[in-house]
């Protein structure tokens, strides 16, 4: 293993155990087993290396969302959306300790977004991405092209963000996950 990978390895298990303000580059320098100039070397900054756990080792969202279009025309759209649904799930409950730790710092949270947004990404994407497969997936015939793909996706996206959310605080009372995304998907399609 690269020394890079060390240090993003050594970034995740900071934050997952200190949070991400206490997930110093020290810190993670020191788990990393180099000092934080050679850290430095590997990242401009903290927010680029919190960025690089986000995209290297969290479950992503961009393969979910490009199996989703992969399968455009085949098979059986409700189950393809709840596969996707799951992955997104996971993908929120994997990201809430960086996305929480953000949003309590300003100065980080200011620069994170500075660097999303000269990076063309941010949480909106996925949004879009699905968005654009619920469109295509109306020009094919498969999905009522009443739906308003822009809110479907925001609704879709938005509950799995919501129950990760939620789990953090309560065991979650009612079906697990797999049922959950069943019935999301299943109230979202029906018109």
């Amino acid at each position: 293993m690269g020394t890079r990978d060390r240090i993003i390895d050594a970034a995740e298990q900071a934050i997952s155990e200190y949070g991400v303000a206490g997930a110093t580059t020290k810190r993670i320098a020191g788990l990393a087993g180099c000092s934080e100039a050679l850290l430095y070397k590997h990242f401009a900054s903290k927010e680029e290396l919190l960025l690089a756990v986000v995209l290297e080792r969290m479950p992503a969202l961009g393969p979910a969302l490009e199996e989703l279009r992969a399968g455009l025309g085949e098979g059986d759209l409700r189950v393809r959306l709840v596969t996707f649904t799951l992955a997104a799930l996971r993908f929120y409950i994997r990201t809430q300790a960086i996305a929480g730790g953000m949003l309590g710092d300003p100065a980080l949270l200011a620069a994170f977004r500075a660097m999303l947004a000269e990076n063309g990404t941010g949480p909106h994407v996925p949004i879009q991405v699905l968005a654009g497969i619920l469109r295509d997936e109306q020009r094919a015939g498969r999905l009522d092209a009443a739906l308003d793909a822009d809110a479907a996706a925001s609704l879709l996206m938005g509950a799995c963000f919501h129950r990760a959310n939620l789990a953090r605080f309560v065991d979650l009372p009612g079906p697990g996950d797999e049922q959950w995304a069943e019935a999301i998907v299943a109230t979202l399609l029906e018109r």
